[in-house]
């Protein structure tokens, strides 16, 4: 697989049924930019609202994976993304005249055929992808499911299944690397029990369902009256069943094939983490609920990771503005001036560097005996760094001053102490307008955050 994301070459379209709502709809698969990742628009609703393939817009997960958004809501969306991305494909746009992806053989093989022919094409920027440091489990005690990812150099499944049935038993399946999933994984159909389908036809679920779609498997002989009760409920000739095993006259693709479309389920719904992943799943009776909730914990831990991600700086080199160059822009001096050079400078961000002594005078009356520096003046170092960035938009910075408006959402996470190094960055929230500057501010000492928070501040002409 490409290190750098992909799309593909050109559009294609495909038509079917939907597995629960019956609806026949046309779905046109297109290339998309980089950093697009996966989006849904329905184009039959006025407006033709876009829904992103992400696991913040899941709404349900009874018999398949739905996103909703902006008025759109999508079904059944797992076999598809999985062709999607077990193809190792970023970016792509989806169109669908209708509320539910068609089933087509309840397996994703009609999809990578179809993506395949389109062409895989790389793009110019790397996959960013989310790789795994640390074990990371789940547990759903009611349906007894269970999850396990472990660090590991690419992506690899492992899947068990066990529904105390004679007939599917206990099965297991893998995917060593998504190089297998083509072959291996992609013809792999949904399945259901006989017994399961007067429950799911009273829930107003499998209208398109049929034996072209989906392998029913028969662990119990029923009455002929209750076949007949389920036919005509489910609008199908009746039929006899004599023996158990699989209702289809298909055989199956392979002797686990329930256990292997649970693993394609799993590509599917882990897509909606938003990121490639490199890490080992390990899987025990997994199903739609547990694939999203696990994914939600995965994107929960890439939000942590990103938050607390530490930059490096190069500290050694020569700075833009050395402690001169900074007095030439900032009216502050000893000793409230708190920043002794800048290293980086652009129109969006700025870092700065403060080198905290034990000469500091807040020393001499801030806890003395165990010396810590006042958060107040770690913000007020971090708002003078984003004075540089505020008056480097401007021309003659030194005809303007900068005031504090506002100070929000800050937190203070570890102690500032003497023989420190203090880095300060900078970033933009908004563009400059009117000569108010809102910025995300972080204060790093080597690799933790000691403070955070955002500022905003005017730029003032001095008269």
């Amino acid at each position: 697989m490409s290190d750098k994301q992909c799309t593909i070459g050109k559009d294609f379209s495909l038509k079917g049924i939907g597995l629960h709502t019956g609806e026949v709809s046309n779905i046109t698969f297109k290339p998309a930019k980089e950093n697009t990742g996966y989006w849904f628009t329905r184009t039959d609703l006025p407006g033709k609202p876009r829904v992103k393939g992400d696991i913040d817009n899941v709404v349900d997960t009874s018999r398949g994976t739905t996103i909703e958004k902006n008025g759109a809501i999508v079904h059944t969306i797992e076999h598809a993304l999985a062709a999607v991305y077990g193809l190792g494909i970023d970016n792509i746009e989806i169109e669908i005249d209708g509320p539910e992806v068609p089933i087509l053989d309840g397996s994703a093989k009609y999809f990578a055929q179809a993506l395949i022919n389109a062409g895989i094409v790389e793009q110019d920027e790397d996959k960013d992808y989310f790789v795994l440091k640390e074990n990371l489990a789940y547990e759903d005690e009611e349906k007894h499911t269970e999850m396990l990812a472990v660090p590991q150099d690419e992506f690899r499944l492992t899947v068990m299944v066990d529904y105390n049935s004679l007939i599917l038993g206990t099965q297991h399946a893998s995917m060593y690397h998504l190089g297998e999933f083509e072959e291996e994984i992609s013809p792999c159909r949904t399945f259901v029990f006989l017994r399961e389908l007067e429950y799911l036809a009273k829930n107003n679920l499998i209208k398109g369902g049929d034996l072209d779609n989906a392998i029913v498997l028969v662990d119990k002989l029923q009455p002929q009256e209750k076949l007949d009760e389920l036919a005509d409920l489910l609008g199908k000739p009746h039929i006899q069943i004599k023996e158990t095993g699989v209702l289809n006259t298909t055989k199956l693709i392979f002797q686990n094939e329930p256990a292997r479309h649970k693993l394609l389920d799993i590509v599917g719904d882990l897509s909606l983490v938003g990121k490639p992943i490199k890490a080992h799943i390990l899987a025990a009776r997994p199903g739609h609920k547990g694939n999203t909730d696990f994914a939600r914990l995965i994107r929960k831990k890439i939000n942590e990771e990103k938050r607390n991600k530490i930059p490096s700086f190069d500290l050694t080199g020569e700075p833009l503005f050395d402690i001169v160059g900074i007095q030439k822009l900032l009216p502050h001096r000893y000793p409230m001036l708190l920043v002794d050079k800048i290293i980086e400078l652009s129109s969006t961000h700025v870092v700065g560097v403060k080198n905290v002594t034990f000469n500091e005078p807040f020393f001499q009356g801030h806890f003395p005996n165990a010396p810590v520096m006042p958060g107040v003046l770690i913000v007020e170092a971090m708002a003078q760094t984003g004075g540089i960035l505020a008056l480097n938009t401007v021309d003659n910075p030194e005809e303007y001053l900068t005031y504090f408006m506002k100070i929000d959402k800050t937190k203070f996470k570890n102690k500032v102490v003497p023989g420190d190094t203090l880095v300060f960055r900078l970033d933009l929230l908004t563009e400059i307008r009117r000569g108010v500057c809102h910025m995300k501010a972080v204060a790093y000492v080597g690799d933790k955050i000691v403070a955070e928070g955002e500022l905003m501040a005017q730029i003032v002409k001095e008269k």
